[in-house]
């Protein structure tokens, strides 16, 4: 690009161009150019370009993203100010702040990438919700599929850097569960006059009476 000053950019819709990146720093860059926040950026570096590979079968494996559109969304959260996020940063410093991407991206690639999360993530998002509310499964599987769920989404925080202590694990299974126990319950409500589990009216606590 022919400014390279930082900027920043909001907005999720389509942008325009390839979406395949594009530098935005001259390959004569040095180290010195690289700013000291990117430089004392520390989430990925678990991981690095040898394994990425690997990475992006695990993700493909076990959830609707791709590594480029994690890493990119994890880093739109991480670099955004109150002006917007700051893309052209990301992009220009994407091998720096990410050891397994290898190419810098323009300001445009970056917001196509987490417009691309985003909308996956609704989408999976209402898949899930619905498989919740739809009766398919029973309390019991829903709570063996949430804690399936739970254990993917904490290894990605472990990826990222994140130190989840023990209690820190339980307390949010639990609650989790707690949400999804509410979610089924509610839809219930609105499919049924009677619980689908053990038979009685809902609105009506169990064992109480009708009126005469």
């Amino acid at each position: 690009m022919a400014d390279n000053a930082q900027t920043s950019v909001d907005g999720e819709g389509s942008t325009d161009g390839d979406g395949t990146g594009g530098s935005d720093r001259s390959p004569e860059a040095s180290d010195a150019d690289v700013p000291d926040d990117v430089r004392s950026y520390t989430r990925f570096s678990k991981i690095d370009g040898a394994t990425y590979d690997r990475a992006n079968e695990f993700l493909r494996d076990r959830t609707y993203i791709t590594a480029r559109e994690w890493a990119i969304a994890r880093l739109c959260a991480d670099f955004r100010t109150e002006t917007g996020v700051e893309m052209t940063k990301i992009g220009s410093n994407l091998p720096e702040l990410v050891p397994f991407m290898t190419d810098t991206y323009s300001p445009q690639a970056v917001n196509q990438a987490r417009a691309s999360f985003d909308e996956k993530v609704r989408k999976a998002g209402a898949t899930f919700l619905y498989g919740a509310m739809c009766d398919f499964y029973t309390a019991e599987e829903l709570d063996e599929l949430m804690y399936e769920i739970t254990e993917v989404a904490k290894f990605l925080l472990e990826v990222e850097g994140v130190e989840l202590s023990v209690d820190e694990e339980l307390d949010t299974e639990e609650r989790i569960s707690s949400v999804m126990r509410e979610v089924r319950e509610s839809s219930a409500a609105l499919r049924h006059d009677e619980c689908p589990n053990c038979g009685h009216e809902l609105g009506r606590e169990p064992g109480e009476g009708t009126d005469e």
